[in-house]
């Protein structure tokens, strides 16, 4: 009996933690924040389909408590048996058909009209689309964002303008991964073999909220660091957000220097890095291993998690292995001294495409 009542409280315990644990996290990794169209619907079909969850739970536990009482024995006879009620069972057929029905029509109209990416093959006489389309390619264990009718492609940091449909073409480079960016909506598998398409909008309120700024994930388990495939999302104004255009599609040229030292990393860089790497803004990398570099100097964080400064960078570029276990960087380039390291950092550090 002991031993039954110490299970039962380590149990007890076990539950109560679990509870607890489940409602922890960051607030903008939250879906339960929508900050979009696209998220706002589903927020409110998680609070339909919870409603009509309770109402049913509180309709059964009130009838089986009245059951309970006023059908409990009270003495050894045996009570009269009786076949079932036609209208009881008519009622409680018919019940849970009108309360699906209740979830399943606007589930399905949320559906479709989520599912409706026309717009990307819509072009005017001149072959140009009106919507703005963002081709995602994931990788192990980073993000690559191409916009095709722009010129542009850049990496980590994903760019959209406030108040707009965005429309995205999501694919992997290698195995099944997941785009998701909680509080605007998703999420959506990114898959080898095939091309999937979504759209998505940021409430210009929302995001200012927010100070502009959002957090995407990968949301699904594609190796020992998909906990640390992570991606920023810049949300600006319209003019904003045509400002980066117009200064990313200018970045023709890598950007030079500006000190000894950063000179210096652009020697390294360009002995060590540029086969893999790109600087501008146009232009894939070979092969694309690896993140286009282009405005590096303005992002967000360094490799998707750390804090964006020299210091987090040199450990990063000394030991990727230690930070992102399984990334592709891992033993690509020789071992660097200290001064290299420094090197390379301030030239990075100077990758800018907005002067």
């Amino acid at each position: 009996m002991k031993l039954w009542l110490q299970k039962w409280r380590l149990l007890s315990v076990l539950a109560i933690l679990a509870l607890v644990l489940s409602g922890c996290g960051e607030p903008f990794l939250s879906g339960l924040v929508p900050a979009g169209e696209v998220g706002k619907q589903q927020y409110d079909l998680i609070l339909l389909s919870l409603g009509i969850m309770t109402l049913v739970i509180i309709v059964v536990v009130i009838i089986f408590t009245f059951a309970i009482i006023k059908f409990r024995r009270k003495d050894d006879r045996i009570p009269k048996q009786v076949e079932g009620s036609h209208t009881l069972e008519i009622v409680w057929t018919v019940i849970p058909i009108i309360l699906l029905l209740i979830l399943a029509v606007p589930t399905v109209a949320v559906t479709f009209s989520q599912g409706d990416v026309s717009a990307i093959d819509k072009k005017d006489a001149d072959g140009n689309r009106d919507a703005l389309v963002v081709n995602v390619n994931a990788h192990l264990y980073w993000w690559e964002f191409e916009y095709p009718d722009l010129g542009i492609v850049t990496s980590q940091d994903l760019v959209i303008p406030t108040d707009e449909k965005v429309y995205f073409q999501v694919t992997s480079k290698d195995v099944k991964h997941s785009f998701w960016i909680p509080p605007l909506g998703g999420k959506l598998d990114t898959n080898p073999e095939n091309v999937n398409k979504f759209w998505l909008i940021a409430d210009s309120d929302k995001a200012e909220e927010a100070g502009n700024l959002f957090y995407g994930k990968c949301a699904e388990l594609c190796g020992p660091s998909h906990a640390l495939m992570d991606f920023k999302v810049k949300a600006l104004p319209q003019k904003d957000f045509e400002n980066w255009v117009a200064d990313m599609q200018n970045a023709k040229e890598p950007v030079k220097p500006t000190s000894d030292l950063a000179k210096q990393g652009e020697e390294i860089f360009n002995q060590s890095c540029i086969t893999c790497h790109a600087v501008t803004p146009e232009a894939k990398p070979s092969g694309e291993l690896a993140p286009n570099l282009a405005g590096f100097a303005d992002r967000e964080r360094v490799a998707g998690v750390l804090d964006h400064n020299e210091e987090e960078l040199k450990k990063w570029i000394k030991d990727p292995e230690k930070i992102k276990p399984g990334n592709k960087m891992t033993g690509t380039y020789p071992e660097m001294s200290d001064q290299e390291l420094d090197a390379l950092a301030a030239y990075l550090m100077e990758l800018k495409v907005q002067q």
